[in-house]
């Protein structure tokens, strides 16, 4: 089992791992395909990292955002960090939004932010994708890294 922050992460959640990061699906996604990409050490802040994990978290970043673009038919990726209370953190240990976009995903394409901003504030569970649903897609994405 892995954390994040103050969550414990089912292995079926989890789609790729490095010695020093993982990527797991989102149980509340704004986007189809958003996902998480974190630092295996339980790290609240970005500055707390250290740089052979700041270069594994992006270097997963990237790779990972290579694949959820292509799997869900984007064309565009916005990845974020919110770092810190004020700006929007709510799990304290650092991790990186990777969603896919496309064009008219939201009506004023910076909306993206807000939706960000507030998706995980109204923290109910009926909201939240089931484990089954979320275990489903971390297998699919799972397999894309499989193949290399």
């Amino acid at each position: 089992m892995l954390r994040f922050g103050q969550h414990i992460i089912k292995p079926s959640v989890v789609f790729l791992k490095t010695e020093l990061s993982f990527a797991l699906v989102n149980r509340k996604p704004v986007v189809p395909g958003h996902v998480l990409v974190c630092p295996l050490r339980p790290v609240e802040r970005f500055r707390d990292l250290c740089p052979e994990e700041v270069a594994d978290l992006f270097r997963m970043a990237q790779s990972v955002g290579n694949v959820v673009e292509k799997h869900f038919g984007a064309t565009s990726l916005t990845i974020s960090i919110q770092d810190g209370p004020e700006a929007g953190q709510t799990v304290k240990h650092v991790h990186v939004h990777v969603l896919p976009r496309r064009a008219g995903d939201f009506s004023r394409n910076d909306d993206v932010y807000k939706e960000l901003q507030k998706h995980d504030k109204e923290d109910s569970p009926d909201k939240w994708r089931t484990e089954e649903e979320m275990a489903a897609e971390a297998a699919i994405l799972k397999k894309y890294f499989q193949e290399n």
